[in-house]
């Protein structure tokens, strides 16, 4: 009797529920509930996974997708493992480890495009990463820290030093989602017993759903952001977005091969505030003064940054060690330096 060959069964189809804005004809998103619609979650190792207008970013097809990378200690010297897209129709897992270079590459001038708005919470490191062992030149993002801050300026809220909303806080503000995220802390605590944990192959069904987790909520996000940004607060989220990209991604020719700053929209000086320009410093700090930089419990650092309004930014246990990033209004960055200065001189 003969066998019959059948052909192997499809993969298994993953799906998630992404929330999207209501259209409600004549009533804005910002006052409506959500809509969640059900979409595929894909695996990518391949760039002919992905869409063509991703991978060939042009002005007639602008994009606007959620994105988020995971890796182990991701960082310019740790390992960038996943990276995930989220547009309204599907969520793309971009396997790094399985796909490598070739997929990279590919993904490379959608990363860079002015043509494709990446939707992300805290580019920094991810940026770095992607710089430092991939060469792109993270661009255009929309950084949804940077976005609540400037949006509690806005509304006249006191700004508060180092108060930068985690991404499970702003999940949890009715505002913008109103959601609870309890399943990020039992990756956190997987992560602290397992740092490889996402680098860590095949990928498992928790893997799968915290990569999603941390992208299928952007979109809807970003449309609440968009309600409440003024045309000057919007260009100053994005000026901050290139800032943060260019943090931690030190430049022996001040950052001349990255896109440029976006310039001042046309029309803003009718506002109520005059746009001011910001800049990125990176203050040397010799061997054995970082100590007298940050002072004793964090005193010292904790001073300058109360005395200026500019984001003053460590590089920590990452490193690079003996940098401090100053990013802000020009003024506000000259005082941090001068201050910062002077607690490295020798008394």
């Amino acid at each position: 009797m003969e066998s019959i060959e059948t052909d192997p069964p499809p993969p298994q189809l993953r799906q998630a529920q992404i929330p999207l804005p209501s259209t409600t004809s004549g009533v804005s998103s910002s006052e409506n509930k959500a809509n969640f619609t059900l979409v595929p979650i894909h695996i990518v190792t391949e760039p002919s996974q992905l869409p063509i207008e991703f991978l060939e970013p042009s002005p007639e097809k602008q994009l606007v997708v959620g994105f988020d990378c995971e890796g182990v200690d991701l960082c310019r010297n740790g390992r960038l493992c996943i990276m995930q897209l989220a547009f309204t129709d599907a969520i793309y897992l971009v396997d790094v480890i399985e796909g490598g270079i070739t997929v990279m590459e590919a993904c490379k001038p959608a990363l860079e495009s002015n043509y494709v708005m990446k939707v992300i919470h805290d580019c920094k490191r991810d940026s770095e990463a992607l710089y430092f062992q991939f060469g792109i030149k993270l661009n255009n993002v929309m950084d949804t820290q940077i976005a609540y801050s400037i949006i509690e300026e806005q509304e006249g809220k006191k700004r508060v030093t180092d108060d930068y909303i985690s991404f499970v806080g702003l999940l949890a503000d009715p505002r913008y989602c109103g959601m609870s995220y309890p399943e990020k802390e039992e990756v956190r605590v997987l992560l602290r017993q397992d740092p490889s944990f996402w680098a860590k192959r095949p990928l498992s069904d928790m893997m799968i759903q915290s990569a999603t987790d941390d992208v299928r909520f952007l979109l809807y996000i970003y449309s609440k952001m968009m309600d409440k940004l003024t045309n000057l607060s919007l260009w100053r989220v994005l000026l901050r977005g290139v800032l943060y990209c260019r943090c931690f991604c030190l430049s022996n020719n001040n950052f001349a091969d990255w896109p440029p700053l976006p310039p001042i929209p046309d029309g803003l000086a009718g506002e109520d505030s005059v746009p001011q320009e910001e800049i990125l410093s990176v203050l040397y700090v010799p061997p054995g003064k970082m100590g007298r930089v940050i002072g004793r419990r964090g005193a010292s650092i904790m001073s300058v940054k109360q005395s200026c309004n500019a984001e003053i930014h460590m590089g920590g246990a990452k490193g690079p060690p003996d940098r401090v990033f100053i990013i802000g209004p020009v003024r506000e960055v000259r005082m941090a330096e001068a201050l910062l200065r002077g607690q490295m001189m020798d008394i």
